[in-house]
């Protein structure tokens, strides 16, 4: 929705499977080879859903994503990214399109339009990549899953009165590291 003064106001998960998000986050082994992160964030309870590790993500990987994620949580109302050549793919687009997914994409430029992801992509990177030297991509996947489910399970949020986003999700959720 636009105002008169060309701000927006986006709009606000109202539930869980409202609102999910999507970004990418770079980074670099300690033999300085580039990997990049595919994060997918449930805005309601703000979530972890995944985050994908690998030195190439393009659109086919995105989908891949997305497709596991529906078939294990059910298909988000929306879904909200930046407009990444990844997110943007006709064939994303297309297929979103077709299984009833709508799409936010924020203006170019405007980060705070995606205020969830890029906040939890600010915790990922103060909280583990910032700390950590990954000498492999394999210890980079292995230990990205484990704070992720810490994240999740175990981590304090205090939008969410100082309670972890879904402390259930430590038991129910098997480790599945991609590769």
């Amino acid at each position: 929705m636009w105002l008169n003064d060309g701000s927006c106001i986006r709009l606000r998960p109202e539930r869980p499977n409202h609102v999910w998000s999507y970004d990418f986050v770079h980074d670099r082994t300690y033999t300085g080879k580039a990997y990049r992160l595919l994060t997918v964030l449930d805005e309601w309870p703000r979530e972890c859903l995944a985050i994908e590790v690998d030195r190439k993500l393009n659109s086919e990987r995105v989908l891949a994503c997305l497709a596991r994620l529906f078939v294990e949580r059910g298909v988000p109302g929306y879904i909200r990214s930046d407009n990444g050549p990844e997110f943007t793919a006709e064939a994303v687009r297309d297929w979103l399109v077709r299984i009833g997914v709508k799409t936010l994409f924020i203006e170019p430029g405007s980060p705070w339009e995606n205020g969830y992801i890029e906040s939890f992509n600010g915790k990922l990177r103060d909280e583990l990549l910032n700390r950590e030297i990954f000498h492999t991509l394999k210890e980079a996947q292995i230990l990205v899953e484990r704070w992720r489910r810490h994240y999740n399970g175990v981590r304090p949020h205090s939008s969410l009165g100082y309670r972890p986003p879904a402390p259930e999700a430590l038991e129910l959720r098997p480790l599945r590291l991609a590769g």
